[in-house]
């Protein structure tokens, strides 16, 4: 199907991370020009940058001021930014209850993905709204939706950015005109990180057992639906909405 993207510019916030990576060869794929941020990891953006003809960009998005340079930066080197795919963030790896998680970790986690969320937001609606036209799409988490025990920090912040930031800036860029605000919700995803830390028979199952779809979700598989769901060709008239990509997920084991 065409998707309409081969003159896009997009920018894929945490393009070096496992679905970072995919969502930036998919957007490749399809004749666009992406930018890749990397905040640390800096060998993996400039390796996937180099192979996809894209470029490489760093940047601490907690920070206000590095969130508008990155932008400031993209437009000045190609005169527009189309697409801003805000896939940033942070999982914590222990899991703790919350009694359990301090302030420091509380505030990290929140900071690192609604406050990266919140800048990035920000600063491309600036310059969507600058240019008339744009889409964002936030890449959220089921853990936003139903809850992840260990984990309630980074539900907490996945589900701010779904629900009440998300229905929010749909309804502000209602004023500028064609711009779409949207998200995806990945389930468990078979990441390299995911792969490195162990996957055993155990885990997908539990993993899976509210699943229609009996596996875990692929990179690929959030690649394709954030492509698709960029595409004012395809999902011209889609705004406000979050998309599980999740196999059919009813809710988690605890």
């Amino acid at each position: 199907m065409e998707t309409g993207l081969n003159d896009s510019v997009v920018l894929v916030t945490g393009g070096a991370g496992g679905i970072g990576e995919a969502i930036c060869r998919a957007f490749a794929s399809e004749g666009s020009q992406v930018v890749v941020h990397y905040h640390e990891s800096s060998e993996n953006a400039e390796k996937i940058a180099k192979e996809i003809g894209g470029l490489p960009i760093k940047a601490d998005l907690r920070d206000h001021k590095q969130a508008l340079s990155l932008i400031n930066t993209v437009v000045e080197k190609y005169g527009k930014l189309d697409i801003c795919i805000a896939n940033a963030g942070y999982y914590p790896p222990e899991s703790l209850p919350l009694w359990d998680i301090d302030n420091d970790r509380w505030n990290e986690v929140i900071s690192s993905n609604l406050g990266v969320a919140v800048n990035t937001a920000r600063v491309f609606l600036r310059e969507a709204s600058r240019a008339g036209s744009g889409s964002l799409v936030f890449i959220g988490s089921t853990a936003g939706i139903y809850g992840e025990s260990g984990h309630s920090d980074y539900a907490a912040a996945k589900g701010a950015i779904t629900s009440g930031l998300l229905m929010s800036l749909k309804n502000d860029v209602s004023k500028i005109g064609n711009v779409r605000v949207n998200a995806v919700a990945p389930g468990w995803t078979i990441t390299p990180k995911k792969k490195e830390q162990g996957i055993d028979d155990e885990l997908i199952k539990n993993a899976t057992a509210t699943m229609s779809l009996k596996k875990l979700a692929t990179p690929e598989d959030i690649a394709n639906t954030v492509v698709s769901i960029s595409s004012d060709l395809i999902s011209g008239h889609i705004t406000g909405q979050i998309i599980e990509i999740a196999g059919g997920m009813e809710g988690r084991l605890v």
